[in-house]
């Protein structure tokens, strides 16, 4: 979002002008995904020693870019640069790339990537759904303590039921609550749960564990991904709704405005009948 600020003058409304042009954001952004893929490939163990070369100079030139970016950006708004969350997320990822031994450091270099979540709100669609997720968040949360609710609750069982046994790999997968859930969060992820967890515990002497692990899983798998999918659709919608609700009120202000400017035509139109009727009556009687 850009700052709100009153338009300059002169240099500084020049560089308003400049940095809020749309050729401007899309030359920025573009830089920003093409680095980003820079950034991916300097990764490959593969790459030729000569192209890695040519990777570095071409991040040493995207970073002279980006700062060139910021200072045009800060000129041209003062400090109203910094109301806007995404130009410090900007400012910070771009400053400690420019620190001096950044190259250096590899973790303050990687951190520009980072500039590429900015898409999320320079695409619109990715926009919408960013926005759509926060707003799902409370219901995300209410979700989330039933899900914990569950994981607890088949965690004291699951501990009473099989954690009391000499079998030192049953032992170890719920021997305590904090095992027991970490344990059934890998079940609930069903990451190898049959035969790590599962078999291991109906070979304990528990041949009907199954049912306790597959009402577990209905639960607190299905069920509850099927909450979590339920909440972001219904939040995409409003969320299409409240742009189509925008975008009629736009249509009709706009309608309005035409009306009113149309009635200003007609009524300048009768005025100048008017005007024509009195200079023809004004040359008759002469």
């Amino acid at each position: 979002m850009t700052p709100t600020m009153e338009k300059a003058s002169g240099l500084r409304g020049q560089v308003q002008k400049l940095v809020e042009s749309a050729l401007f954001r899309n030359t920025i952004t573009i830089l920003i995904v093409v680095n980003a893929v820079t950034l991916g490939l300097d990764t490959f163990e593969a790459v030729p020693p000569e192209v890695r070369y040519g990777l570095r100079i071409f991040d040493f030139a995207v970073i002279v870019i980006f700062a060139i970016e910021l200072a045009l950006k800060i000129y041209a708004w003062g400090l109203n640069f910094f109301r806007s969350g995404w130009n410090i997320f900007d400012f910070v990822i771009v400053s400690l790339s420019i620190l001096p031994g950044a190259h250096a450091f590899q973790v303050l270099r990687s951190l520009r990537v980072l500039r590429i979540l900015r898409l999320l709100h320079v695409v619109p669609m990715m926009k919408r759904i960013v926005e759509a997720l926060f707003k799902a968040l409370p219901g995300m949360g209410a979700i989330l303590a039933v899900l914990g609710v569950l994981v607890y609750a088949g965690s004291v069982m699951a501990t009473t039921l099989y954690g009391r046994t000499d079998d030192p790999d049953v032992h170890a997968l719920f021997h305590d609550l904090p095992a027991s859930a970490f344990t059934l969060f890998q079940v609930m992820t069903m990451d190898g749960w049959r035969n790590e967890v599962v078999q291991k515990v109906m070979d304990d002497g528990h041949p009907y564990a199954w049912i306790f692990f597959l009402i577990f899983i209905f639960l607190a798998s299905f069920a509850v991904l099927n909450l979590f999918i339920a909440l972001i659709v219904d939040a995409l919608q409003a969320e299409q709704e409240a742009q189509q609700e925008e975008a009629i009120e736009h249509i009709e202000d706009a309608q309005e405005e035409a009306r009113r400017e149309s009635q200003q035509l007609m009524a300048l139109v009768k005025d100048l009948k008017d005007d024509i009727a009195d200079l023809k009556a004004q040359l008759n009687k002469s």
